[in-house]
Formats: C-alpha cells, sequence, structure tokens
C-alpha cells in the first residue's frame, strides 16, 4: 500500500460505513504495525494518523466524504489542500473503475451481482476489507428524508416519503439491483439531492413537489397551469456535475409532482416543446409516469441487475 495510492478508509482497512468505535480498534491495530518502534515505516505511521484524525473528527469526515472529487488519490502528508472524495485505488479490488466486458449482459429482474464480488477469501488472503459491509450493499433502501432548515420542513419530508414509498413499492421488487439512497448533498452547491436511484450503470437523481390536481404544461423550464407559471425542483446542473463525478453512469433527472389526494396519475402532465433547447436529462412526471419512466430507464441500461460497490459507497458517503 503506497502512500498515495489509498484513501483514508484504506489505510485504516474499515469500511466508508465504520462506526467511531471500529474506526478507533482499526487505528489501533494500524497504528501499531506501522510505528517505527515496532519496525514500522515512518512515512506509513503518519499517514494512517492522519488517518484517523480526519475519520475520528465528525466535520472532518463529513467533508472529506462530502468533497465529491474524483480522480488520483491525495492522501499523502502534505495533502492540507484539504479532504476530498477520493475514489479507491487503481488496481484494487475496490477499484471505481469496473470493467464492463467481465459482467454478463442479464435483464433487470435477475439476482443482484456485486461489482467487484464480495469475496471473503479474497479479502482475508489481500488483507483488504470491502467498501461497505455486504449487508449494507443488500439493502435496497439506504437512509430517509431528514428536516431541513425550519419552514416548510413537515410537508418536504411528506412529499419525499411519498416518493420513497413510491420507488419502494412499485419500482425495486422489479429491479433487485435497484439501489435507493435518500438524502444526499449536492456536489454542485450546497442544496440537497432528494432521492439518488442506482442501478448497474444508471444512476436516477430524484426531487418531489405537491401540487393541485389538474393539467400542466410543461415547457421545458416552468410548468403552466391557468396562467401560473410553476418552478419545478432545479436539477440540471447537479446532473451535469453527477454525470462529470461518474462518467461511466448514464446520469438524469426527474421531478415527480404528487396530488395531495395520493391518485398516482394526477397531476396531469403535458409536454410542451415551445422552449428551444429542452434540457433531456430532466422529466418532469407524476407519481405513474415515475414508475414507468424509471422501470424503463434502470432496466434498459447495461448490466441492469448489477450493483456498483464503488459507486454506491461513494454515494452513501454523501448522505447528510
Amino acid at each position: 500500500m503506497t502512500e498515495s495510492s489509498s484513501s483514508y478508509y484504506e489505510v485504516l482497512r474499515v469500511a466508508v460505513t465504520a462506526t467511531d468505535k471500529e474506526i478507533k480498534v482499526a487505528y489501533r491495530r494500524a497504528a501499531r504495525k506501522a510505528h517505527p518502534d515496532h519496525g514500522g515505516d515512518a512515512a506509513a505511521f503518519r499517514q494512517v494518523t492522519a488517518a484517523y484524525e480526519t475519520l475520528i473528527d465528525p466535520t472532518r469526515r463529513k467533508a472529506y466524504d462530502r468533497s465529491y472529487a474524483a480522480g488520483t488519490d491525495r492522501n499523502t502528508d502534505d495533502s492540507a489542500a484539504g479532504p476530498h472524495f477520493d475514489a479507491p485505488a487503481a488496481g484494487s479490488r475496490a477499484s471505481a473503475t469496473v470493467h464492463r466486458t467481465t459482467t454478463p449482459r442479464n435483464t433487470a429482474g435477475d439476482p443482484p451481482l456485486y461489482v467487484p464480488p464480495y469475496d471473503p477469501a479474497a479479502f482475508e488472503s489481500s488483507g483488504t476489507v470491502p467498501l461497505i459491509p455486504f449487508a449494507q450493499a443488500s439493502q435496497q433502501v439506504q437512509g430517509m428524508p431528514r428536516k431541513r432548515g425550519i419552514f416548510g420542513a413537515e410537508a418536504r419530508i411528506q412529499r419525499e416519503l411519498r416518493t420513497v414509498q413510491l420507488i419502494t413499492r412499485q419500482v425495486l421488487p422489479a429491479i433487485p439491483a435497484a439501489r435507493l439512497v435518500n438524502g444526499l448533498q449536492s456536489p454542485a452547491d450546497n442544496s440537497h439531492i432528494d432521492h439518488a436511484l442506482l442501478s448497474g450503470y444508471r444512476l436516477a437523481l430524484i426531487g418531489s413537489m405537491l401540487l393541485p390536481k389538474g393539467a400542466y404544461a410543461w415547457d421545458g423550464q416552468t410548468l403552466n397551469h391557468g396562467g401560473r407559471s410553476i418552478t419545478p425542483p432545479q436539477l440540471a446542473h447537479v446532473v451535469r456535475a453527477m454525470q462529470d463525478i461518474f462518467p461511466e453512469l448514464n446520469v438524469t433527472g426527474w421531478a415527480v409532482i404528487h396530488s395531495p389526494d395520493g391518485n398516482l396519475h394526477e397531476p396531469v402532465i403535458d409536454r410542451h416543446r415551445r422552449t428551444a433547447g429542452i434540457s433531456e436529462t430532466i422529466q418532469v412526471v407524476n407519481a405513474a409516469g415515475l414508475v414507468r419512466g424509471l422501470k424503463h430507464f434502470l432496466s434498459s441500461g447495461p448490466t441492469p441487475n448489477t450493483v456498483n460497490v464503488p459507486v454506491l459507497a461513494r454515494l452513501l458517503r454523501g448522505m447528510h
């Protein structure tokens, strides 16, 4: 393990979801092994200490996890430029580079295939740990909506819960490899991503609104209803940012409009292409349209029954 090739989690050999207690135990073990007085290397010991000091401090760990910068790892002694959202070391079992040719093309309804696979014998022989425990990677729903700010928190939580329930009941059973992650911080700014749905090499970012029943016209920028213009959740810049972070994925944005009475087919959303340059990466739909759209989008991608573990781990590290 070279000093410049590993994330802090790999330095301590813990999963990205490790608790403070697990980090402390791992640090003591790694420090004893790396300490110069016990035949270790001074540079390695400094790296172990830097990893522990970052991960054991809630503020520093949160900043480290939420800085979504991809690319070459920079966990060296002189890497005081700040925390970053680093990809696993190239060539390691936790590498963020996934070769599609190694996974057979199956259908969305097939049992999940984990890439890289969970192989206890391989982990033991190499002395590594998986990015996230198998029990967590196998869960289809991660996190729940949380209060953000004071005003309107209850209404926001209610519509986000509706979206979670809708996807959980009508999308996830049809796509066993799909993983829903709720409550992310946007890598583009200080805003939030309500929901991220990952399956294979496709990622859907989802926001929501609650509007009265009726017919709405979507022109690519606003929803128009009875002479009133309504701006849906702004997702285009977040989609672009996530696409840059995960170039191996196809990333799209979805704004689901819920009806107060829970009717999945209300309100009615009509697409009116009156505005030049409408972004096809953002879809504005009602609840029924979201179910249809997500199923088609995720199932039509390459190897939709794949659980992309490195991508899932990085999404989990971005939860607020």
